[in-house]
């Protein structure tokens, strides 16, 4: 897996990415309640607005980490947006992107140096 600095995760399966949250932003963003996902096959550029999560705390977006598609969002989180809170790294995710060159990923952070971040 990789990271990014707003604490995001990509996970390669296959010829797609599947993005989601870290554990760490679940916790600071408190009990998710609403999870607005973007239409599959929508084309995005690194840095649009793609996810708007409501929590008790705060709303908050998240962007997309790279160029690519959206080919695949997760409907479970519309009846349980919960699912980022209790599995943020698993059924929590988000979308899953189909990117033009996978070598992109090769600038995110890897676990350990997300540790440090986080630290």
């Amino acid at each position: 897996m990789k990271y990014t600095q707003e604490h995001e995760w990509l996970r390669v399966e296959g010829d797609v990415v599947v993005v989601g949250i870290t554990e760490h932003a679940a916790t600071q963003l408190g009990d998710v309640v609403f999870v607005e996902l973007p239409e599959p096959e929508t084309m995005v550029a690194s840095g649009d607005e793609v996810v708007v999560i409501e929590s008790v705390k705060a709303a908050s977006d998240i962007l997309a980490p790279v160029d690519g598609e959206i080919v695949e969002v997760n409907d479970k989180l519309a009846d349980n947006p919960g699912l980022v809170n209790e599995d943020p790294l698993g059924a929590g995710w988000f979308f899953k992107m189909k990117l033009d060159d996978l070598s992109v990923l090769d600038d995110f952070m890897d676990e350990d140096e997300y540790n440090e971040l986080i630290g």
